[in-house]
């Protein structure tokens, strides 16, 4: 008996254990099943309020987005008959509603405040019963037109957030209500803009990107698999005309790739950098994480966050290290000057890279800066580390990003030191918003662009300017190589400005190193884009204590199998102080050519150099900058101001020095451009205005090594050398010049 009623109290144990174990599945289960599940989850909206009037930063972004869609709900709703270009009210005002939607889902799961569900039904139903009968946009500019909007990938937009407001309400709704908006409203929205256009959705593309995305939230939201296929894959079994091109002249499907994970494999290399340049990077970053999350919590199988080594999380690191000293990208490619990472993409984007990517505390103190969160679980992620005081300072060093899948396409480099910023670009064309600017540099102090990249030619959604779309001066100007601050050789831009050509090809790394802080050097060959030219550039970033700030050293090598005309600019922005040349200036402004952009440049001065360095001096928003260069008696000097034939003022009126040198075949560019000192209106004193550099020397110039010589205004020399063969660390070299003998390891010397 005894023995039985010691295996009965075992078996009753056992039991309850069981039972309690089952329990708490049973409640797991239930918190990760149902809705929300998208972005929010059932746990997380759980933990939010759990925590709410405890963290500050996720409070106040929760207050100012309950008194903005409060203030939505007071106007009323309306959903306009579409006709508008960008900027035009129809198009803000579907903008508008997708975003409304979105917040007032989440605000209706955090506060458990019915109104907030009703106004996004009811807003879904008007759509449900404009798009049954709604045509196709009127406007036709694009190649892939919406209903909502002017392009598909306005529509696409749409989708991907109100895909998360309807994933919010999903319970609010009755099964009647979802089965009549999944059958005419979600379920055809996704089907317009993927099978009836896959000239936008079947690409890797940043449009197709949000595509994809607004494809499969919504399949994710209505547990639709063919849907989530469709997003992760493309349209199946789709024959495409390898040859058609996009309204930026970009192949649509060259390559036959397509889908979200083609997406993710092909623009982005190993470091997360995305081909098409930053701005549109940061485009793209929301599908991109948006739907990541949404595929993490709903289809955890796929291992999102780990794809190709985990690329999308990096992504953002690399975004983030591709911005300024104030947050604003570097306007590579096509890139409106002024974006930043305070755009809500970003907030995105850094929320999500710190709740999945392991907590990094450098994360944490942009979140800050940003001052807002997702309100989701990784929006809470964020504010309770800030609550708990983890952030540290995000680092920016000088970081080398290879471009191409592989991460052996070019790539961009980027030296710093001290608040100055070189960015050093070598990378491949980069889709359709690619520019033909092969080795080409900008250069910042602080946050303040010293040496420019002119950007794009667009002014985003202003309806007054081409209806807020690229401009024919993109073309024209924006993209061609005499834009940028790189060689043009013989008027043409590289690869003669042809798509076609330039996507073949890139320049290759020579070497970058920045281990030393004192002296950091990129260097990149290219050997393309002119037939018959090579190009070998080598640009550092000098601390020296004999000089007040670093200073940039540029060593353009050029060798070609025929005589040609290269010209040289310097985009500086500022006002000219001195030169040390005699330049005349033209009673009559003309354009300094007739195509390949030289058509929109005016001639404003010109002049013989006069000695072995020529200088030029200004002054941008208090402080000072010099730029020497090595010239001689057969070279010309131009000032030119962008403008020439521009009659809507469509361009920036900005200048430029423009070294030329005529009929040489093989010829080195040599140049020092100097910060120092600085002006204040306030006391009216100027402080250490003057260049510190006496001379700058090429005392050695062959297939093998250059090397300058750097003097001061005191006398003091300093001697860089770069290999131009032979560059690897490891290789010891051994050099003699004016009898005097070097003998160092690795790429440079510097003494």
């Amino acid at each position: 008996m005894k023995l039985n009623r010691t295996l009965l109290l075992s078996v009753l144990l056992i039991t309850l254990f069981s039972c309690n174990n089952k329990t708490e599945n049973v409640a797991e289960e239930s918190e990760q099943d149902g809705h929300p599940k998208l972005i929010l989850t059932k746990k997380g909206v759980k933990e939010i309020r759990a925590q709410l009037g405890n963290i500050p930063i996720f409070d106040n972004t929760l207050k100012e987005v309950q008194e903005e869609i409060d203030a939505e709900i007071a106007l009323g709703i309306d959903t306009p008959t579409p006709k508008d270009y960008s900027g035009g009210y129809t198009h803000d005002r579907h903008k508008r509603n997708m975003v409304v939607m979105q917040k007032a889902g989440v605000l209706y799961q955090i506060l458990d405040n019915e109104k907030y569900a009703k106004y996004v039904k009811d807003m879904l139903m008007q759509y449900e019963g404009m798009y049954k009968t709604l045509p196709v946009h009127p406007k036709t500019r694009s190649y892939a037109r919406g209903k909502l909007f002017w392009q598909c990938l306005n529509d696409s937009n749409w989708l991907v957030y109100v895909s998360q407001a309807y994933d919010c309400v999903y319970n609010y709704l009755t099964e009647e209500e979802r089965n009549k908006l999944e059958t005419n409203l979600f379920k055809p929205f996704a089907d317009y803009i993927s099978i009836e256009n896959p000239q936008f959705y079947n690409r890797v593309h940043n449009h197709s990107t949000w595509g994809n995305a607004a494809v499969g939230m919504i399949g994710l939201v209505m547990d639709d698999e063919e849907l989530i296929q469709r997003a992760l894959y493309g349209i199946k079994d789709l024959e495409m005309d390898k040859t058609a091109k996009d309204d930026d002249g970009g192949y649509i499907n060259k390559d036959g790739k397509a889908g979200f994970l083609a997406n993710i494999e092909e623009p982005f290399s190993p470091d997360g950098y995305y081909n098409e340049g930053p701005y549109y990077q940061r485009y793209a970053m929301y599908p991109f994480l948006i739907f990541a999350e949404g595929l993490h919590n709903v289809r955890p199988d796929v291992k999102i966050f780990e794809y190709k080594d985990g690329v999308l999380l990096k992504s953002i690191n690399a975004l983030l290290n591709l911005s300024d000293a104030d947050g604003d990208f570097f306007p590579l490619n096509d890139g409106q000057k002024g974006m930043s990472y305070y755009n809500s993409a970003l907030v995105t984007a850094v929320d999500i890279s710190y709740h999945f990517g392991g907590q990094d505390p450098g994360l944490l103190s942009i979140a800050k800066q940003q001052n807002k969160v997702l309100l989701d679980d990784s929006g809470l992620a964020v504010a309770l580390g800030i609550k708990e005081g983890l952030e540290k300072p995000f680092e920016k060093k000088s970081i080398n990003l290879t471009d191409g899948p592989n991460g052996t396409q070019g790539g961009v480099g980027i030296l710093r030191n001290q608040g100055i910023e070189v960015v050093f670009k070598y990378a491949a064309q980069g889709s359709s918003h690619g520019h033909y600017d092969k080795l080409s540099y900008s250069l910042y102090e602080r946050g303040d662009e010293v040496i420019q990249d002119y950007g794009l030619a667009r002014f985003v959604n202003i309806e007054q300017k081409g209806g807020g779309n690229y401009l024919k001066e993109n073309k024209t100007w924006a993209k061609q190589t005499i834009a940028h601050n790189t060689v043009t050789q013989n008027e043409t831009s590289h690869f003669n400005a042809k798509f076609e050509t330039g996507s073949k090809y890139h320049p290759e790394l020579h070497y970058f190193s920045s281990e030393n802080e004192s002296v950091q050097v990129a260097s990149a060959i290219d050997t393309h884009a002119y037939p018959g030219t090579e190009m070998l550039r080598t640009m550092a970033v000098i601390k020296d204590e004999d000089f007040e700030k670093p200073y940039v050293l540029d060593i353009m090598r050029v060798t070609s199998n025929k005589a040609n005309q290269y010209d040289f600019p310097y985009y500086f922005l500022g006002q000219v102080l001195q030169t040390n040349f005699k330049y005349k200036t033209p009673e009559t402004l003309k354009p300094l050519g007739n195509k390949n952009g030289y058509q929109h440049l005016f001639l404003e001065g010109s002049a013989k150099a006069q000695s072995d360095n020529s200088k030029l001096s200004w002054l941008n928003k208090g402080k000072f900058y010099t730029l020497t260069t090595v010239t001689s008696n057969a070279d010309n000097l131009l000032f030119t101001r962008i403008g020439a034939n521009d009659p809507e003022f469509n361009l920036r009126r900005e200048a430029a020095l423009l070294l030329r040198r005529k009929n040489v075949k093989n010829t080195t560019f040599v140049s020092t451009i100097e910060a120092h000192g600085g002006y204040s209106p306030v006391t009216e004193s100027a402080v250490n205005s003057n260049s510190n550099i006496a001379h700058l020397k090429v005392v050695l110039d062959n297939a093998d090594y250059t090397a300058i010589v750097i003097t001061n205004v005191n006398g003091v020399s300093k001697l860089f050398i770069t290999a131009n063969t032979k560059q690897d660390k490891g290789i010891k070299h051994k050099l003699t010049i004016n009898n005097e003998s070097y003998e160092w390891s690795g790429s440079y010397y510097f003494k």
